[in-house]
Order: structure tokens, then C-alpha cells, then sequence
């Protein structure tokens, strides 16, 4: 399998001015030559002439982050990263490649996700082309193939995850960022790798549920934020009731039977949880009455 092979050309600036100085001479000879009327000199001269011509299409300039595969009759010759002014074979083919880190951003593509609930998801992918050979020889059109490819892949990233687990252990789409973000780079550059192209980085630039369902979506997920608060304020009721009774009960503020506890508790609880404020109650009679 044949790779990436760095080569240097000639001097540009040099072959320039040897180009010139054998065209200017060719054409003082050839006039000289015509006064001679030496038809084989003449004919010579032409030759000289038109291969120097010829010559003048091996120059090539090579930009910074840049590189120029050249090619002769069909077979890879090596590739020129160098910048600067060069000449090569006259006779090779020379394709430009850019070497400067480029993004590509998908479209909104719509895919269901593990739980089978259509979302909406998009992502950047910034990437360079890091083997010229198999850029370019590898696939038909490497651009496209980035563009196919990374897309394929967000496909299937959106399907091996939910969009939101209700299980903070599980990874998910919405809240694994870091994880989502390493397994999406992966995913792109195994894809990449055999058209000699570097992901750099790679993440979801646009995640929603699907128009029909985000309004179901939205319930759950506001019915789920309540019912994590509400335990949240349970937990926090029931650890301040028992702190209270512990505090009276060491410093013997009053004699409580279980009775009276189970009362106090209920009241501190209607308290601590309700979600408006709550009146009180005069009692004027005992509390057994």
C-alpha cells in the first residue's frame, strides 16, 4: 500500500532565469541562423525554442499550509509541502490540497434515539487533511466523503444514547457532554482515517426533540424537575423534624408521648412541605379534644 511521500522540487526562482536566458538565446541564435539561412540550425533552434516554452509550465508556487500532489502518467511521484517557488517535470500533474483546518456543521437531522423518541440533532466537526495520498486517492471526493461521513455518524451516536436518562448513572445526550463528545470525535475519525483526515473536534452544536413530541417531552421533563424538588423538600422536612424533636427531648423543653409527637410531626411536615404559606390554627381546647 503506497503513502504519503514528501518530495522538493528545483529552485523556481533558478529554473525561471535559465528558462529565460536559453529562450532570449534561442531567439538571437535563430535570427542569426535565418541570415545564415541554415535550415538545419533553424530547425533546431525551434526545437530549443518550443521545449523551453514547454518547460515554463513545470514552475509552481506552494502556498503556507498547502501541499501539491504531483502525478506522472498515472503514477503518484511524491507530494511538496514546502512553501515557496518551485519547478517540477513539466509533463507531471499537479493537484492542489489544503492543509488549513477546516468545520463542517450537519444539517438538523432527525433520528430516533435508544428509547425510540424522534429528536432533532446536529453537530460541528473540525477537521484537516493530514495524508495527502490517501486524500486524494483514497476516495472520490474527500469533502463529500467528510459530509457523508460525519453525519452517518451522528446517526448512530443520536441512536446508542437516550436523549435524557432518568437515571443520573446512565449517559444520555442532554446532560453526558464530555462522554457524548469523546464517543462522536471517535466515531468521525474511525470513519475519516482511510482518507488521510485528522478530526480535531467534534460535538452536538443542536439537540431538541422532534416538533410533534417536545410538547409531551416538556411535561415530562417539568413533571420530572417537580417530583426531584419534592423529594428534595421531603428529605430536608423529615431531617429538620427529627433534628426539632431531638433538641426538645435533650433539653427537656416539655414531655412529649407519641402521641403529641405524631401530631408535631404532621404539623412541622404540613409546614415544611406545603407550597403556600399556611395559617395556624387556635386551639382552645387540649390536645385530646
Amino acid at each position: 500500500m503506497a503513502y504519503e511521500r514528501a518530495i522538493r522540487g528545483a529552485s523556481g526562482w533558478l529554473m525561471l532565469a535559465v528558462l529565460i536566458a536559453v529562450g532570449g538565446l534561442s531567439i538571437y541564435s535563430f535570427v542569426k541562423a535565418v541570415e545564415a539561412e541554415s535550415a538545419r540550425l533553424v530547425i533546431l533552434l525551434v526545437v530549443v525554442f518550443v521545449i523551453d516554452a514547454a518547460c515554463f509550465a513545470g514552475l509552481t508556487v506552494v502556498y503556507p499550509n498547502e501541499a501539491s500532489v504531483v502525478t506522472l502518467f498515472g503514477v503518484y511521484k511524491g507530494t511538496i509541502k514546502s512553501q515557496g517557488f518551485w519547478w517540477v517535470n513539466p509533463l507531471t500533474r499537479r493537484k492542489r490540497l489544503s492543509l488549513r483546518v477546516r468545520n463542517f456543521e450537519s444539517g438538523h437531522l432527525k433520528v430516533n434515539d435508544r428509547d425510540g423518541n424522534p429528536i432533532e440533532i446536529a453537530a460541528v466537526v473540525v477537521w484537516r487533511i493530514v495524508e495527502t495520498f490517501e486524500a486524494v486517492f483514497n476516495v472520490n471526493d474527500y469533502e463529500n466523503f467528510v459530509h457523508v461521513q460525519s453525519e452517518a455518524a451522528v446517526r448512530v451516536l443520536a441512536t446508542s444514547y437516550p436523549y435524557d436518562a432518568h437515571d443520573d448513572k446512565l449517559i444520555s445526550l442532554r446532560l453526558s457532554t464530555g462522554e457524548v463528545t469523546d464517543r462522536l470525535r471517535s466515531e468521525i475519525q474511525e470513519r475519516l482515517a482511510k482518507a488521510g483526515i485528522e478530526v480535531i473536534e467534534a460535538r452536538i452544536s443542536h439537540l431538541a426533540y422532534a416538533p410533534e413530541i417536545a410538547g409531551a417531552m416538556l411535561r415530562r421533563q417539568q413533571a420530572g424537575a417537580v417530583i426531584a424538588a419534592r423529594q428534595k423538600i421531603v428529605e430536608g422536612a423529615v431531617g429538620m423534624v427529627e433534628m426539632a424533636l431531638e433538641e426538645i427531648s435533650r433539653k427537656h423543653v416539655v414531655a412529649l408521648d407519641e402521641e403529641r409527637k405524631a401530631t408535631m410531626v404532621s404539623n412541622l411536615l404540613v409546614v415544611l412541605c406545603s407550597e403556600r404559606g399556611v395559617e395556624p390554627v387556635v386551639n382552645t381546647g387540649t390536645l385530646y379534644q
